[in-house]
């Protein structure tokens, strides 16, 4: 029978392969081609590193192309290959290379940002359904806190795509990165708890559970009434809030609007945030 769904009709479940076997194959054919490559080298005189770039090369491709895997299990699919020829002493890598990781976590995670959440990428259609319960006006901002490589300004373009979309990361590799990828919003590098927020209509938070008093706090402070703090995955400790997208679990999106009187000079409003 021939195939009749269309590529723009999603396909089952079962037609994708489960996880790892992606990555596993992916690491097959690196090796694969390696082993094709090192012979035809040999004979036309190549650099002895062609085989080993050309099959690496491969397997990042090969990492690009699901449409919807995580960016950590295509960070596993491409680095797989080269991790593996390392450790199994394949590719001799002298003792300084060790440090170029190193070098580009701390490029991507600066000190400073360890006490925050590490990066977690919205996923796609996390926030769906998020502008039935928080219409906003055109050209209202739209804060990412945060904003990592971007997925998250993806996601609150889909939701309002006539706000004004900014975002605000401290490590200058990953406001670039997220600046490339969101060309249409202002990307920012800066501390997101000394940036002001005032004048936002929504703040938009994925950090983790240690952080969210701390981000209601700032919003108390800083909010207008009516304007709203959004976070996905975690609430706000002993607050109740004004409304609730999604069901229980991780990707549950936790809305907090600012009542009249909540916003102070010195912190919160003990009332919980209400409709208005």
């Amino acid at each position: 029978m021939p195939d009749t769904l269309s590529p723009d009709v999603p396909r089952p479940a079962h037609s994708r392969l489960p996880w790892p076997l992606p990555a596993l194959a992916t690491w097959l054919v690196a090796w694969l081609l390696l082993a094709l490559m090192v012979p035809l080298a040999a004979s036309q005189a190549w650099p002895l590193a062609a085989p080993w770039l050309m099959a690496t090369a491969a397997g990042v491709v090969l990492a690009l192309l699901p449409r919807r895997a995580s960016g950590w299990r295509r960070v596993f699919m491409a680095g797989g290959f080269p991790v593996s020829a390392v450790l199994s002493g394949a590719a001799a890598v002298p003792s300084w290379a060790w440090l170029l990781p190193m070098g580009l976590l701390l490029a991507a995670y600066p000190l400073r940002t360890w006490h925050d959440a590490p990066l977690f990428p919205t996923p796609a259609g996390a926030l769906h359904g998020l502008a039935d319960l928080v219409p906003l006006q055109p050209g209202a901002r739209v804060l990412d806190a945060g904003c990592g490589l971007g997925h998250g300004l993806a996601a609150l373009r889909h939701t309002w795509p006539q706000a004004q979309i900014e975002g605000i990361e401290w490590s200058g590799a990953l406001r670039l990165a997220a600046a490339l990828r969101c060309p249409w919003a202002r990307v920012r590098r800066g501390d997101m708890w000394a940036d002001d927020w005032q004048g936002c209509a929504v703040v938009y938070l994925f950090q983790r559970p240690e952080s969210m008093a701390r981000a209601w706090a700032k919003a108390c402070a800083e909010l207008a009434p009516g304007a709203c703090l959004v976070s996905l995955a975690f609430e706000v400790p002993g607050l109740p809030p004004t409304a609730a997208l999604g069901p229980p679990g991780p990707r549950r999106v936790w809305i907090y609007r600012m009542a009249p009187g909540a916003r102070s000079a010195t912190g919160c409003s003990t009332r919980p945030p209400v409709c208005r």
